[in-house]
């Protein structure tokens, strides 16, 4: 796919509580439109290498969720129902009448709860390597919630390490993980440890239940389980794919592209 180095404008949205949320829109305001929801303890410029890859004809939406990037927000509700409203705020600045809507990580999550709040606006839901962690994304149990909560609040480094390591496959490279470590642990507090706590209390069973929108999840090969696979294949269409670690569209721009891409071009068909 040829990167086409497109035009991007860094705009913003107000919201309630002293909630500014900033989005970069690229390509034409007639075009298919995809907005791009990075994971946790990231950002939105994560997808600006993906957005020049996408077709010269698609409009694209990359949104700092509150508190991450360069959003900001004074409340106090972290909940993954209220960072889907973050996006909703952008895609109504934006008069989006239809839209497909990705996500990595626990973006996955607030994209799956985009779909949720608006059937109507949302054609189809794309998970990056989200949804399919089981003893992440589905609802957990008192007892799980209490212990990946402690673990973030007495060793918050140490956790943000887990979880590099956790997603990252056999030789991936040092120096990589050491990035994403040093960036995600970095992530504006007390935001990110209560958006790690909105995500383990999320009851993503019942979210999907209420989600009539197809879901495609994009997953990394290494890091998927048959278990998961046989849990969820009759919700959503699982694809395997080989494009690096868990933060595969900042290493493989071009093949993330290409597979949202052939999302949006089937919804368009």
């Amino acid at each position: 796919m040829t990167d086409v180095n497109r035009k991007k404008k860094n705009l913003e949205v107000q919201r309630e509580d002293h909630t500014t949320i900033r989005y970069t829109a690229s390509g034409p305001a007639t075009g298919p439109t995809l907005a791009l929801i990075h994971g946790w303890g990231c950002s939105r410029t994560d997808f600006d290498a993906v957005a020049d890859r996408l077709p010269e004809n698609y409009r694209a939406l990359a949104i700092d969720l509150a508190e991450h990037g360069e959003s900001r927000s004074t409340r106090n509700t972290w909940t993954i129902e209220e960072f889907a409203r973050d996006v909703a705020a952008v895609l109504e600045a934006e008069s989006v009448d239809t839209v497909v809507v990705a996500g990595h990580s626990l973006g996955g999550a607030v994209a799956v709860e985009v779909g949720r709040q608006l059937p109507d606006t949302v054609s189809h839901v794309v998970a990056l390597d989200a949804l399919h962690y089981l003893g992440l994304f589905p609802a957990q149990s008192e007892e799980q919630v209490e212990a990946m909560q402690h673990m973030f609040r007495e060793d918050f480094a140490g956790a943000v390490r887990g979880l590099v390591e956790g997603g990252s496959p056999a030789g991936t490279d040092e120096a990589l993980k050491n990035t994403y470590f040093e960036k995600m642990v970095a992530v504006r507090q007390p935001a990110g440890l209560h958006a790690i706590e909105g995500l383990v209390h999320w009851d993503m069973d019942t979210a999907l239940r209420e989600t009539k929108q197809p879901i495609t999840v994009f997953a990394v090969r290494e890091l998927t389980t048959r278990e998961a696979i046989d849990r969820y294949e009759d919700r959503f269409d699982i694809t395997l794919v080989d494009l690096g670690s868990h933060h595969f569209p900042v290493e493989s721009p071009e093949g993330t592209a290409e597979l949202l891409a052939n999302v949006v071009g089937a919804r368009q068909a």
